[in-house]
């Protein structure tokens, strides 16, 4: 998969700061998980947000944190190691998930932002890795983007904040591409303070599909928690 975070990573926390409400529905699901089900699998950690809402609401829980992207896992690792309550329970893992030797056992699995980047085969190997040592009842939380195929994405508000002097807004916008794909475009402009202004365009690759096809490929019952966010579950 390739690195579509590391050119943005700065302003990442400033999208999930603005669109929060799938991270508020984790966190009440999470409140549910009997930690003696096994680790949580936390697929694409980015900067530690859902890595942290496992620490802050499942007790004493081990969290194994995969972020291949580079930026992504420097800001996700120092906020673990800042933290010694965290430097016992987070292991951070710099390679895709599919490279790893599993525990027999998983409690949770969160996939937030990151399973659209996985095309249709990908997703097929990961669930042949996953679903097995799933708990019973383990949920797999999930958060996708509320486009379920390929379509002309106006550009629409993604962020926006102010930090000290410098104001950051951000606008994201789309094409649709071959097969299930849709091309994303996020356009960051910052202003103000000592520095001339900046405009940053990253795109990403995103697969188009919704959370009843997720049900369907892994044979699981789907909830929707919010408009992006779900659970997948026996």
């Amino acid at each position: 998969m390739s690195d579509y975070y590391s050119p943005v990573a700065e302003f990442y926390d400033l999208v999930a700061r603005t669109h929060g409400e799938g991270e508020l529905k984790l966190r009440e699901r999470l409140r549910l998980l009997d930690p003696a089900g096994g680790p949580v699998l936390d697929i694409g950690a980015g900067t530690g947000r859902t890595t942290l809402a496992v620490a802050e609401t499942v007790p004493d829980v081990e969290i194994l944190a995969v972020e291949p992207a580079p930026a992504m896992r420097a800001m996700l690792m120092n906020m673990v190691v800042r933290d010694p309550a965290l430097s016992r329970r987070v292991t951070v893992i710099a390679e895709p998930v599919e490279n790893l030797t599993l525990p027999e056992r998983l409690g949770a699995v969160i996939a937030y932002g990151v399973l659209g980047h996985l095309d249709f085969e990908a997703r097929q190997r990961l669930w042949r890795s996953l679903l097995p040592r799933l708990s019973s009842g383990a949920p797999i939380f999930v958060e996708l983007l509320p486009i379920e195929k390929p379509m002309q994405l106006p550009t629409l508000p993604l962020a926006s904040a102010t930090i000290g002097r410098r104001s950051y807004t951000a606008t994201l916008d789309g094409e649709p591409g071959e097969g299930d794909i849709m091309r994303l475009t996020s356009t960051w402009v910052t202003t103000g303070g000592p520095s001339p202004p900046q405009t940053i365009r990253n795109t990403s690759i995103w697969h188009t599909f919704g959370l009843d096809d997720l049900a369907r490929e892994t044979g699981l019952r789907a909830e929707r928690l919010s408009q992006q966010a779900g659970v997948l579950y026996v």
